[in-house]
């Protein structure tokens, strides 16, 4: 989840009032996806605090797609996604479902590296740009599609394509704009769940939708890696499993 180095963008305007590190904008993600497990656990009934944590994964998805720019090594931060998801796996099927296997559903930071995958594929195309690459990258990004849905990951194929729009549209002139239209297309339009009722039922809007709300502290991002340094990103990683763990031990001993 966590980016390996960061450098400020160099095409983007200046965000106001300094802007959100990545440590910060590391933080947000972490505290509105705490707020919505605990919502999904320990505190039912609080509406408000899943409203919040739709803020969480467009924010590490962000964060995916950025690490891909500023990692020093691709491979290694890979690695460390799958060892993060392998090891999230059981504390969130614990939470999922009570038991230790449940395959019914994946956790996000399977996702993520799905997402990650995808843009290494698509970048290796795009800098070998041949027909031939091209053909492979197809194949090869329709085989993450299916495992996507095999997988039954958290988001889906559309948690997917979420890493993938901010590998894609960023630093030119309208990434902006694009980004804000996928987002409404892949979690407003596309994305199933609760909704809010308005105008006496006449009409609703998906929870999900919320999650467009997580641009505003992503176009505040200044490029810059923030607080923490290697202790801060390694406690990252690990809080994912480590809150599931907590949360379910609270959830069964209550």
């Amino acid at each position: 989840m966590p980016q390996e180095t960061v450098s400020t963008p160099p095409s983007l305007r200046p965000p106001l009032f300094g802007g959100i590190s990545a440590s910060a904008l590391r933080v947000l993600a972490m505290v509105t996806m705490l707020l919505d497990h605990m919502w999904a656990t320990v505190i039912p009934g609080n509406f408000w605090m899943t409203c919040v944590g739709r803020l969480a994964f467009p924010i590490f998805a962000f964060q995916i797609a950025e690490g891909f720019f500023h990692t020093a090594n691709r491979r290694r931060y890979v690695k460390r996604l799958l060892v993060t998801a392998l090891i999230a796996e059981i504390p969130f099927d614990l939470v999922q479902g009570s038991t230790v296997f449940y395959p019914f559903h994946q956790n996000t930071i399977f996702t993520l590296l799905l997402g990650l995958w995808a843009v290494c594929i698509i970048d290796a195309a795009r800098a070998d740009h041949t027909p031939h690459s091209w053909l492979q990258c197809s194949g090869k990004l329709l085989g993450i599609w299916l495992l996507s849905l095999i997988g039954m990951v958290d988001y889906g194929w559309k948690g997917v394509a979420t890493v993938v729009v901010f590998y894609l549209f960023r630093n030119f002139r309208g990434a902006r704009l694009c980004q804000l239209a996928a987002m409404v297309i892949l979690h407003s339009l596309l994305m199933e769940g609760q909704v809010f009722p308005l105008f006496d039922g006449a009409y609703s809007l998906p929870v999900q939708s919320l999650a467009i709300l997580a641009l505003i502290p992503i176009w505040l991002y200044n490029g810059k890696r923030g607080f923490g340094g290697k202790a801060f990103q390694y406690a990252a990683y690990g809080f994912y499993p480590l809150h599931l763990i907590v949360l379910y031990l609270i959830f069964s001993l209550r």
